[in-house]
């Protein structure tokens, strides 16, 4: 009796495996990572924009660790991130902090994506294409949390007690770091390359943790790619797991951002023109540093003059922060110093003007391709007559775009 009570406890306190505690640490930063690279690699880039084609081979490990490590239904989770894209920072977002707010979204996040999974209309809409052969009715979906439970005794029997707390990690490190961070915070704090049409940003740029997903603004920029970096500051692991695969035969890409090409400078065509819609989130970031950059020389020659102008410093102030963002993301109660800085400075207001005159040349729809070509010509044309150093440097580096 001692002795089946000693081996008892000493299961409990070593498991099978009788890892040490770096190597349970290492165990467990391993397998969170791999459920990281499977639901970045086969749920999202994979399967709900179809960026990439997975072979058997990954694609079928992948659906049974997702299984075994989270008990996620890959139609469920496919329907709710499109229709995210779809309904992005509306009510009917299943969990944008803009409109559920940032706390909910951290702390709830698992309970937003639940509630969503039981929404027939949502499933039935947008899972279209995702896998329904006999294993993914019969086990993944029909018995999904029998997996994590799965998970558990075999976390129990090789590490013992200890090995409850590893498996409550990794039942936690999605909810935490998918629905909390990249849905909560990755749309309310960060950086932004690009003026997306939603809040989405870009977190810190070269973690590990997240499998690439805290590039999250370059994401919902260009979301059928398969690459989320965009900057050579940027590191996407899953991309470089992707690479891999495709190496092997195991992966095919799709489809990844494009690439902004200059040549020489030449008058503006039809060329140009398509270049500019198929890179314009990217011409207009390189727009939106030139207009910081008269901002910030309009600063600079106010604080030179002297004297009292400390309110039209704090308007400056506002709008190098501020007035290279699209009208809707700017608070509503800085519009009205904005005005005032654009009112008093020519050349801000110039630069404004002719950015969404720009803008209008992928935005309108009822204008034929010739026309847009000629509008793009005068567009050019005036930005080069401007005497404006900032619009004439972009109206030539415009020019040199080349699809």
């Amino acid at each position: 009796m001692n002795e089946f009570l000693n081996a008892l406890l000493n299961w409990l306190e070593n498991g099978l495996a009788n890892f040490s505690a770096w190597q349970l640490v290492v165990f467990t930063l391993v397998v969170t990572h791999i459920t990281i690279a499977a639901v970045t690699i086969f749920l999202h880039r994979s399967q709900a924009h179809r960026a990439l084609d997975l072979g058997p081979i990954p694609s079928h490990f992948f659906r049974f660790w997702l299984w075994l490590t989270t008990g996620m239904v890959t139609k469920e989770w496919v329907a709710i991130h499109r229709k995210h894209h779809a309904k992005c920072e509306t009510e009917e977002d299943p969990h944008s902090p803009q409109t559920r707010g940032l706390k909910k979204v951290m702390a709830e996040g698992a309970e937003l994506y639940r509630a969503e999974a039981k929404n027939a209309e949502t499933i039935a809409k947008y899972s279209r294409g995702t896998p329904d052969d006999w294993i993914e009715r019969n086990l993944y979906t029909k018995y999904s949390w029998q997996g994590v439970a799965l998970m558990l005794i075999i976390n129990v029997t090789l590490f013992g007690a200890i090995g409850a707390t590893i498996w409550a990690i990794q039942m936690a490190w999605i909810p935490f770091w998918a629905a909390g961070i990249v849905n909560g915070v990755g749309h309310y704090w960060g950086y932004r390359n690009f003026e997306a049409p939603d809040a989405s940003t870009n977190l810190i740029p070269w973690t590990l943790i997240i499998g690439g997903e805290e590039l999250h603004n370059n994401h919902h920029t260009y979301p059928t790619s398969a690459k989320f970096s965009v900057k050579p500051y940027e590191f996407d692991i899953g991309w470089v797991y992707i690479r891999g695969m495709e190496m092997l035969g195991w992966a095919k890409v799709r489809k990844t951002a494009p690439k902004l090409s200059l040549g020489e400078i030449k008058p503006a065509d039809a060329r140009t023109l398509e270049a500019l819609i198929a890179n314009r989130y990217e011409v207009m970031a390189t727009y939106a540093r030139g207009l910081k950059s008269a901002c910030e020389a309009e600063l600079a020659r106010i604080k030179a003059e002297g004297g009292k102008h400390s309110e039209r410093i704090a308007q400056l102030k506002l709008a190098k922060r501020w007035m290279h963002r699209d009208e809707e993301r700017i608070p509503a109660d800085l519009h009205g110093p904005l005005a005032h800085a654009r009112a008093a400075s020519p050349v801000i207001d110039k630069l404004v003007t002719m950015r969404e005159e720009l803008r209008q040349l992928w935005t309108r729809t009822n204008v034929s391709a010739e026309q847009l070509v000629a509008d793009l010509q005068a567009w050019c044309r005036r930005a080069e007559e401007s005497g404006i150093a900032e619009l004439q440097a972009f109206s030539m580096r415009l020019r040199a775009v080349h699809a």
